[in-house]
């Protein structure tokens, strides 16, 4: 498998995934802006919509969206938490977790616009109240400080990567203590280290 990415954004959840799995990889930065991977390649040749994550699975085949790329990584592994067996209620527990992460996702991702309306901006940033006072009733139910029951999932790594970006568009996380201690977890594991390093972000 092939994981194209771009530092810090939403594909470092697959990263990490790739990284817990220990299934073999490579990775390939992309220039979002410019379209282009590091070897010098036209990435929308490879995602024709430019985006991130996108996983060469075979040659000429490849995968892209969150949902698809982080549940067939965990498909690929042995570990239970990441493959709950097919037509299982865990699967689509995990589909329904990933689900919501892009919800939350949806509500960052527009403060990074640089000549947002501020009427916009007042707008996102009711969302994504909305939507951090969801992830606290999430993980104050789940028991086990995850997302699921069944402990740390591809659903925690996407969460923790998209709480990460609060910093960087001024929304503080400290009304949400178990958000905040999910993204501290979650960036301390050994995988999401080893991410961080291989993207130049540590």
């Amino acid at each position: 498998m092939k994981l194209y990415y771009a530092p810090g954004a939403c594909s470092l959840a697959a990263h990490i995934i790739l990284n817990e799995t220990g299934l073999p990889h490579q990775v390939e930065r992309v220039d979002l802006k410019a379209r282009k991977t590091a070897s010098g390649g036209d990435y929308l040749s490879i995602n024709p919509r430019g985006a991130v994550p996108a996983l060469e699975v075979a040659p000429g085949e490849v995968l892209t969206q969150n949902v698809a790329v982080l549940t067939y990584i965990g498909a690929q592994s042995d570990i239970a938490a990441l493959h709950p067996a097919p037509g299982s209620l865990a699967q689509y527990r995990l589909l329904e977790a990933i689900g919501f992460c892009e919800d939350v996702h949806a509500a960052f991702a527009p403060l990074f616009a640089p000549d947002l309306p501020d009427t916009v901006r007042e707008r996102q940033f009711a969302n994504i109240k909305r939507r951090l006072t969801q992830v606290e009733a999430i993980l104050s139910a789940s028991g086990d400080d995850h997302m699921l029951p069944v402990g740390f999932t591809q659903a925690d790594a996407l969460l923790a990567v998209i709480l990460s970006w609060a910093p960087h568009v001024n929304v503080d996380l400290s009304p949400y203590p178990e958000a905040s201690a999910l993204r501290e977890r979650v960036f301390a594991r050994p995988a999401t280290q080893k991410a961080l390093k291989e993207e130049g972000l540590a």
